[in-house]
């Protein structure tokens, strides 16, 4: 049978995880919290609490018999006290992952991010790194530590670097509805992004299709100005979109600010000829649209399968 592990059950690696659960594969994976632990534990998953200071011994127990292994936890910041942010695991665990017998397939969700400023050209899987930002950096040093794996220890590692993620319960839609949605304008600016459903389906085919050592970057085919998008979603939604700011005169926060720092679109060519993937949601109007949909439908995917447990 089948088995996932993943390092980090996040809003995409839960997604995957759905997926292939209704395929019948065995999934197991960390979360930094016992409350989230338990959760899924009894949603089916096996939830290991892996707070990146150390590896506790039910994670190497965990990761026997895993065939496919997806790595989704950021590299932590510099000066991060343990459990602030979580290490990588080949940090503690690079040992245990090399001696999986029967691993098929590994991946790594970075990000395109790593590609840096282009001035708003295109960049594909060609394009050298050249990262502007210090967490950028650090994705780009987690994207070399799995491919060294697999240089020397011939480890099937994947390396998907994927544009800004949004989805049910994620992204402007869901800033939007909490109030807390921003339209920044900021003139040539672009941003290009993937649905969480097309990230699923890229994995899962790379997984039927692996080759090691490639690096895919997994992104729709429209490439927008963030602000374009925001009224767009808030027209879906029926509601007002938020005023424009003009991106100099906006009050941002360093972080906010960073993310306008580079300027690309990113090519998805590879996921389409060499994986044969076809977007279910070729640009950020058919995802959001779908998404709007969802809502109005009442489809709640967060929803636990835990029974409800009376308190003694």
């Amino acid at each position: 049978m089948s088995r996932l592990f993943c390092f980090g059950l996040g809003f995409c690696a839960l997604a995957l995880a759905a997926d292939l659960r209704a395929q019948g594969w065995r999934v197991a994976g960390t979360v930094r919290g016992a409350e989230k632990a338990a959760r899924l534990r009894c949603q089916g998953i096996e939830a290991v609490v892996f707070d990146g200071a150390r590896a506790p011994e039910e994670l190497a127990a965990a990761l026997e018999g895993t065939t496919h292994l997806l790595d989704s936890i950021p590299p932590p910041r510099p000066g991060a006290a343990p459990g602030e942010a979580v290490a990588p695991p080949l940090a503690l665990l690079a040992g245990e992952i090399v001696r999986l017998e029967g691993l098929r397939w590994a991946g790594y969700l970075s990000t395109t991010g790593v590609y840096g400023d282009h001035g708003g050209g295109w960049v594909d899987e060609a394009t050298p790194p050249a990262p502007t930002l210090e967490r950028s950096r650090r994705r780009l040093a987690a994207e070399q530590a799995w491919l060294l794996l697999h240089e020397r220890y011939a480890l099937p590692v994947h390396i998907f670097r994927l544009a800004a993620i949004y989805g049910p319960g994620r992204g402007v839609l869901e800033q939007l509805r909490r109030g807390r949605a921003r339209q920044i304008v900021k003139p040539g600016q672009l941003f290009s992004r993937i649905h969480v459903h097309d990230i699923v389906a890229v994995l899962k085919a790379s997984m039927a299709r692996p080759h090691a050592g490639a690096i895919y970057n997994l992104c729709d085919d429209a490439p927008a100005a963030p602000d374009r998008v925001v009224r767009h979603a808030a027209s879906l939604l029926g509601v007002a979109a938020p005023p424009a700011e003009a991106f100099d005169k906006a009050e941002l926060s360093q972080m906010a600010q960073s993310f306008y720092r580079d300027n690309k679109r990113v090519a998805n060519r590879r996921i389409k000829d060499e994986l044969g993937v076809a977007l279910r949601y070729p640009s950020w109007r058919e995802g959001l649209a779908a998404d709007v949909a969802a809502l109005r439908a009442g489809d709640d995917s967060s929803s636990s399968a835990c029974p409800s447990r009376s308190r003694s």
